[in-house]
């Protein structure tokens, strides 16, 4: 499941609006901003709990109500489909945090 993504012919403006993708770096990344901190913890620790499952983490970090994130597969140093896929779950997790149902 970790095959690399032609970043040139993925559409990720359709499928990851809000990431931005970096040819020369080849990584994906974006920036979360959430109400506090609170907030941006239960963030991370959703995603945390994620990436163990699928065995795919991101690099990070957190500055108070902010966690900056970068995806890239280290061992294919290039975007593969466990990227997209971690992306896309960060999505719906931030969705989440942000819109209690």
């Amino acid at each position: 499941m970790n095959n690399s993504v032609d970043i040139h012919q993925f559409d990720f403006k359709t499928t990851l609006p809000d990431w931005q993708i970096d040819l020369l770096t080849r990584t994906l990344s974006r920036i979360f901003v959430f109400k506090d901190f609170e907030a941006a913890f239960a963030f991370m620790t959703l995603c945390a709990g994620y990436a163990e499952k699928i065995d795919h983490h991101p690099d990070w970090s957190n500055s108070w109500n902010q966690v900056k994130v970068q995806l890239c597969t280290h061992s294919a140093n290039d975007v593969t489909t466990l990227d997209i896929e971690l992306a896309k779950a960060m999505d719906a997790f931030a969705n989440q945090i942000q819109n209690p149902a």
